[in-house]
Formats: C-alpha cells, sequence, structure tokens
C-alpha cells in the first residue's frame, strides 16, 4: 500500500516537473522570439545560397588542378552581391533622392489637385481639406524628443538585425558541413539517409524560392520604372522600387505597391491613372501567368491554395515579415509532409 502511494507521488511529482519545466521552455522561447526569427532568416538564406556555393565551388583552379575552397566560393559570392548592389545603388540613389526630394516638396501640391479633382467629381465634400485632420493634432516636445530617440534607437536595432542576418549565412555557410554532421548525431544511423533526402529536398525548393523572388523582383522593378517613365508619371524611380519591394509580398503586395503609383498618376490626369491601373494589371497578369508559373509552381511545387493560406497565417502572425517568410515557410512544410504523412508511391503500388 504504501509503495503504490510512492509511486504514486512519483508520478505527480513528474509530472509537475515536466509541465513546469514545459512551461520555462515555452517562456524562453517567447523571450527570445526575436532571436529565434533572426536566426531563421538568416537559416533560410544560407539554405537558399547553398546550392550557388557548390556550383562555384565545383570550378577548377590552375589548370584544373584544384577546386575552388568553399571559403572562397562563399567570399566570390558576397563580393559578388555587394558590388551588384553598389553598382544598382549608384544608379538608382542619386534620381531616387532627388526624386523622392522633389515629392517631398511638391506633396502638398500634388494632395491639393487630387482634393480638387475629388472635389470636383462629387467624391468629397468641398468644405474637407487635408488639413482638417490635423489642425487639432498638438504634440507636446517631450514626447517628440522621446519619439525621436525611439526612432533612432529603432533604426540601430533595425540596422544591427540587418547586419547579423547578413553575416550569419556566411558563417552557416562555411561551417555546413560540421553543422551537418553534429545533426546527424541526433538522428538514428536507420534515418540517416532520410534525413538527408529531406535536407536535400528543402535546400532545392528554398533555393528555388530565392531565386526566385529576385528574378520577379528585379524584373517587375525594372517594368515598373520604365513602363511610369513612358506614361509621364512623376518619381518613377521611387514607384519602381516600391514595386520591386512589393513584388516580395505574395498575393497583396503587387496591390499595395499599385496604389501610389495610381494616386500620382490621378495628380496628372484621370487619363494617365487609367493608363497606370491598366498597366499595373497587364505587369501583374504576365508576372502571374508567365514568371511565376516557371519560377514558383514549377521549381518550388507550392499551390496557390497554400500560398494564399500561408500568407494569411504568417502575416497575421509577424506582419510583413511572415508574409515574406510564408512561401519558403510553406515549401518546407510541403516537404515534411510529404516524407512523413503521404504514403510513398512506390510502397503504394506494391
Amino acid at each position: 500500500m504504501a509503495s503504490n502511494r510512492e509511486e504514486h507521488n512519483r508520478v505527480i511529482t513528474r509530472a509537475v516537473i515536466t509541465v513546469i519545466i514545459g512551461v520555462a521552455v515555452a517562456y524562453s522561447l517567447y523571450v527570445i522570439r526575436e532571436v529565434l526569427l533572426s536566426l531563421y532568416i538568416a537559416g533560410l538564406l544560407a539554405v537558399g545560397l547553398s546550392p550557388v556555393v557548390r556550383k562555384i565551388e565545383r570550378h577548377k583552379l590552375l589548370s584544373g588542378r584544384y577546386r575552388v575552397p568553399r571559403w572562397l566560393a562563399i567570399l566570390v559570392l558576397y563580393v559578388t552581391f555587394l558590388l551588384a548592389v553598389a553598382f544598382v545603388l549608384s544608379l538608382v540613389i542619386p534620381p531616387l533622392v532627388r526624386q523622392i526630394r522633389e515629392l517631398v516638396g511638391n506633396l502638398p501640391q500634388y494632395a491639393d489637385r487630387l482634393q480638387a479633382e475629388l472635389t470636383r467629381r462629387g467624391l468629397v465634400d468641398a468644405n474637407w481639406s487635408w488639413s482638417s485632420l490635423f489642425k487639432d493634432m498638438q504634440m507636446p516636445s517631450g514626447v517628440a524628443i522621446s519619439g525621436i530617440f525611439g526612432a533612432l534607437s529603432g533604426a540601430v536595432g533595425a540596422l544591427g538585425k540587418i547586419v547579423t542576418v547578413l553575416l550569419l549565412p556566411f558563417y552557416l555557410l562555411l561551417e555546413a558541413s560540421a553543422l551537418r554532421s553534429w545533426l546527424l548525431q541526433f538522428v538514428q544511423p536507420d534515418n540517416r539517409k532520410r534525413a538527408d533526402r529531406i535536407a536535400r529536398a528543402v535546400t532545392i525548393k528554398v533555393g528555388a524560392w530565392l531565386n526566385g523572388q529576385l528574378v520577379l523582383g528585379a524584373v517587375i522593378g525594372t517594368t515598373a520604372t520604365v513602363g511610369l517613365w513612358l506614361l509621364g508619371v512623376p518619381y518613377f524611380y521611387v514607384l519602381g522600387l516600391i514595386a520591386a519591394v512589393g513584388e516580395l509580398i505574395p498575393v497583396v503586395g503587387p496591390i499595395l505597391a499599385a496604389i501610389p503609383a495610381i494616386l500620382l498618376a490621378f495628380t496628372v490626369s484621370p487619363q494617365t491613372a487609367l493608363f497606370v491601373t491598366l498597366f499595373c494589371w497587364g505587369q501583374q497578369f504576365v508576372e502571374n501567368n508567365v514568371l511565376v508559373p516557371r519560377i514558383m509552381e514549377r521549381q518550388v511545387g507550392v499551390s496557390p491554395v497554400a500560398i494564399i493560406v500561408a500568407l494569411l497565417v504568417g502575416s497575421s502572425l509577424l506582419g510583413f515579415i511572415g508574409a515574406v517568410l510564408a512561401v519558403p515557410s510553406v515549401a518546407i512544410i510541403q516537404v515534411l509532409v510529404n516524407e512523413f504523412l503521404l504514403p510513398d508511391e512506390e510502397e503504394t503500388e506494391a
């Protein structure tokens, strides 16, 4: 009788300790959620860049006697990326800064022109004005100063995260073999071949997603800049950059990026706004029916329904970052589902 009571007490003690440890682990993960998110983004970048690194490694040096070492392949990739970014920025930044400065200076004029057009068409009341939204708003100096310091600290923190996310993949790629061997130690020997197959499938999908996003962003940004310039829309450099960034957000990103282009075109003339609307629609029609099927559906293999659901969940949990990470995350989940939940075709046929 006493032994049964002691066993019962031990079971209760173990259950209480397990619950306490589980709560502590969950709380710790919640506290470091931003660190985990940065690690996840860096890991996706490392996985996505690994196929390119392997291609560079296959090249031969000194008449084919030596292969390119991994550290040199990674360094070549980073240097090439930085040179490409510097070249693009050297072309874009000067006119971009000039157009942003002009846009800020002429914004009241464009707002008044837009208000007059809306009033003429009866969409807003004649007594309404943009200034009426802010006439009663006053900000104490202390709040303003604290807001400035808060914005500066937020900018510094964001810059630190960006640098970390860009540098960490370098070391992850450099130590890929050691990390792979270390992680395989936690897998039973009989399942290591399967784990390696899953890792390769994830690498292929994430690499295809990363390459596809870069291609789509470049194509949409370039065509938007040229198209808006030909249509006579002001600040086409700024709008092209917004279109390129909006392309990173599946489904809703291009729609949100088209709104400022249409509004600025409306300040030129209603006909220009109509042409810009048709241009944005045609651009996305070509992108959805030509580029995405070739790049995303064929290489990544994620259905549109899965993309929409992942976008809704990701944006609800993490906002903009969640929307950007939705497609690669659902691609990884798809690999795991196909591996563990769906029956193997060979076994089904047998």
